[in-house]
């Protein structure tokens, strides 16, 4: 009944393509952790990885790229555990963006989305 989005359509979708895989872990009181958190159900992450042979081809550089999947104009918030000094939009190929320079909040990086639009963002890790 009602919506795909009401129905949570796409994170099924991923949880039956995509499933958790357990990993045995060294100790039994290992605390919850979670490296990267977006506050809206609309955003999807899809994709974390190390930077590649684009402008910023550095060991530090990670970069994240999300997209809308309602089909709504959304503001969500992009929250990590990493360590990050600098973030930044990006294009697809990794080169920052004019303009594209992201401030670091407390309640992480502030990213707005038109409907179905992906985003890529640089994150710079501190050593």
């Amino acid at each position: 009944a009602g919506s795909f989005q009401q129905a949570g359509v796409i994170q099924q979708a991923y949880n039956l393509n995509f499933p958790l895989h357990v990993v045995p872990a060294s100790c039994a009181q290992c605390p919850a952790w979670s490296a990267f958190s977006v506050s809206s159900p609309a955003i999807v992450l899809e994709t974390v990885k190390q930077a590649g042979a684009g402008a910023e081809d550095r060991p530090e550089a990670v970069v994240v790229r999300l997209y809308e999947a309602h089909g709504s104009t959304v503001t969500a918030w992009l929250q990590t555990s990493l360590p990050v000094k600098e973030a930044m939009l990006c294009d697809l190929l990794e080169r920052p963006l004019a303009q594209g320079h992201l401030p670091l909040e407390q309640r992480g990086l502030r990213l707005s989305f038109t409907p179905f639009r992906v985003l890529s963002v640089l994150l710079l890790r501190s050593c």
